[in-house]
């Protein structure tokens, strides 16, 4: 036998129950060696249970020391804890504290997996132990399939994954039948013969005598400490364990002395020194998540649903925004995003704008002549009285230029428009819009060629446009073009124009058209005695003015996410309060405070991603849907939105689950384990 590995001195371990203070242990010694098979035994409540906890790491003393291989514990931080709880330290509980949706190769893994072993090696030590432990039919069972007896032994082999210096087997038979239990006890046997040092403890004379080593404690306080006198009463070995002699040592197994301290020891398991494939572990971290999420589906959903409706609220909101502001701009577009307007006057609504007769033939000749101009006409317009026969109406009459239609955008559906030639001879020639055609004609009667009376002048009808959707729908009013000079000189009787539009050519400035213009007709005018408008100033202006009210609605959007935000965390906090013992259970087996943190971190983010998923093709859903009940625009998705809405969904997952994940991380593993 070796050196001592665990030493306790005046360790006093205190709990507070209310306002009282009870001392459970008090100033305990006890050294144990390397090799030794020891039982702790004594009634319920004589502090047994809470001294192997200490000897264990699940727990601290209040008072005193502990050395684990000549270092105290009390200089180990909570991950330096765990590293000894995974790598040198195996529990055998009462209970067997398994994980329940977990199969049996599953649980036995948990501890390499926080030591970081690769996935190949970790899953053949597995199923190596299973099978010497005479489960090899069962390794893909869970531990609701599995006899008390099975789920002890799963137990066992999940104690010696990672080597299992030392064996803790808190009341190990108590939960079992009698030959179960006897078996159970020639495998603690063959275990110490191997060299793993064991710790019993039991209130169970019997079972204590198995040990070559009995410490009697009572009321905190160690009354007898005797070695047995031979090796200890060994059960005679099962044939489901005597393949376990015949394997030799188990890998990762207490070595001989001589070759260092268990604690410079590797595992044999695979792993990276200290546990460093950080990927592997986020890997299985990812894993456990998606099978606890799977084993609590109603709960997932339910976690999910607030997220859902968020991420569909905030999509279907911003594509309806940006569907609307697309439909503004495309009208707008519609009319010619290259167009500027001149009117007589300072601004509109002037009072002295009818007074002001500058805008003259020869204004259209020199603005036509410009290189940044595309096209240029005049406009003259009045309300004037059309008759065809019986039929009358009033209609909105413009004397336009022949360029008119160009400047405008506007199509032919019949006939054509009048030419350069037309306006020089003053024709009386006129355009009609389909509602002017509609009103005289009907659907059926062709009107190329019929003679309107427009006021008192008879013109004859040479083109019908096509029907032209304006900003705020299709207008009702009926519209007439005739050229300008024939408008003019015989309907109108005036020799001025009552505006100006210019059509940019492609790729040059609006802004330098419009500041060229300005100054052009200033100089020719003598005065500023006009303004200027343009439909690039108020795209800018609809854009901005939709883009304001598309991020007011989707804040409003965003506050039902953040509540769905806030139901997440209710639930993941929930959730760990129910995980507890599941937590507590991690955590002695190895698992880092990041490690838990990871895994409900993962968990949340999962849910918000998986529900901004279905949050995503629900808002496509919706978008279909609006499209049967509403045809002038359709709501507008864009890669952007989706991806933010994915972006939203992380970070919801992230922010909203780091309280419950840190939560779970700070839990005590003696007291998670203790909310079985």
């Amino acid at each position: 036998m070796s050196g001592p590995i665990l030493e306790i001195k005046g360790v006093v371990r205190r709990f507070m129950t209310g306002d009282q203070e009870l001392v459970v242990l008090k100033e305990v010694d006890l050294v144990i060696g390397e090799g030794e098979m020891v039982a702790i035994v004594g009634a319920s409540g004589s502090g047994k249970s809470t001294l192997m906890n200490i000897l264990g790491c699940l727990d601290r003393p209040s008072e005193g020391s502990y050395r684990i291989f000549g270092r105290d514990t009390a200089e180990l931080s909570s991950d330096e804890l765990a590293r000894l709880r995974r790598e040198h330290f195996g529990f055998i509980f009462q209970r067997y504290h398994l994980m329940m949706h977990l199969n049996a190769v599953q649980n036995v893994e948990i501890p390499a997996v926080y030591a970081g072993a690769d996935k190949a090696s970790r899953r053949a030590r597995a199923h190596e132990l299973l099978n010497r432990l005479g489960l090899s039919g069962r390794c893909d069972h869970g531990p609701g399939q599995l006899s008390g007896g099975q789920q002890q032994r799963v137990c066992i082999a999940r104690a010696l994954m990672n080597g299992g210096t030392v064996i803790l087997a808190d009341e190990p038979t108590g939960a079992l039948d009698r030959k179960s239990g006897q078996e159970l006890m020639a495998i603690l046997h063959e275990l110490n013969a191997m060299g793993h040092t064991v710790i019993l403890v039991t209130h169970d004379q019997q079972v204590a005598q198995n040990a070559r080593r009995i410490i009697e404690i009572s009321d905190g306080e160690i009354l007898s400490d005797s070695w047995s006198g031979s090796e200890g009463a060994c059960p005679p070995v099962s044939p489901a364990n005597q393949g376990f002699l015949a394997e030799g040592p188990s890998k990762g197994g207490s070595p001989s002395a001589g070759e260092g301290t268990a604690m410079e020891k590797g595992n044999g398991t695979g792993r990276t020194k200290g546990g460093s494939n950080t990927w592997g572990r986020f890997a299985e971290a990812f894993k456990m998540a998606m099978i606890a999420m799977a084993s609590h589906r109603m709960r997932t959903l339910l976690t999910m649903l607030g997220i859902v409706i968020g991420i569909t609220s905030v999509v279907s909101v911003v594509g309806l925004g940006q569907g609307a502001r697309q439909k503004v701009i495309d009208d707008i577009s519609s009319m010619g995003t290259n167009v500027i307007d001149v009117y007589p006057g300072s601004d509109f609504g002037d009072e002295k704008s009818g007074s002001i007769e500058t805008l003259v033939p020869a204004d259209l000749a020199v603005v036509a002549s410009q290189v940044y101009t595309d096209s240029a006409t005049p406009v003259t317009s009045a309300t004037l009285l059309v008759r065809l026969g019986s039929k009358s109406a009033n209609a909105s009459v413009k004397g336009v230029g022949e360029q008119y239609f160009r400047v405008r955008g506007l199509e032919l559906a019949d006939g054509s428009f009048f030419g350069a030639a037309d306006v020089a001879r003053q024709a009386q020639v006129v355009v009609i819009d389909p509602n002017t055609r509609q009103k005289f004609f009907g659907e059926r009667e062709n009107p190329i060629g019929k003679v309107l009376m427009v006021d008192s002048l008879p013109c004859q009808v040479i083109g019908v446009t096509k029907p032209k959707e304006g900003p705020f729908g299709n207008s009702q009013n009926l519209e007439l073009w005739l050229p300008y000079t024939a408008a003019m000189g015989k309907i109108l009787g005036q020799t001025h124009f009552d505006s100006l539009t210019v059509r940019v050519k492609e790729g040059l400035s609006n802004q330098v058209a419009e500041q060229s213009i300005v100054k052009l007709l200033s100089l020719r005018h003598g005065t500023k005695d006009f303004y200027t408008t343009s439909s690039d100033s108020i795209m800018k202006t609809v854009s901005k003015t939709t883009a304001t009210m598309a991020l007011m609605i989707s804040a409003i959007a965003v506050i039902s996410l953040v509540v769905g935000g806030i139901g997440v965390m209710n639930i993941m906090l929930v959730s760990v309060t129910e995980r507890t013992f599941e937590i507590g259970i991690r955590m002695a087996v190895g698992a880092r405070k990041s490690d838990i943190m990871q895994q409900f971190l993962i968990e949340s983010v999962l849910v918000c991603l998986i529900g901004g998923g279905i949050g995503i093709v629900l808002s496509y859903g919706v978008s279909a849907l609006f499209a049967v009940f509403v045809t002038s625009f359709a709501l507008k998705f864009s890669a952007l939105s989706v991806f933010s809405a994915v972006l939203c969904s992380t970070l919801v997952g992230v922010l909203f689950g780091y309280l419950p994940a840190r939560n779970a991380a700070r839990l005590d593993p003696i007291q998670a384990l203790a909310r079985e």
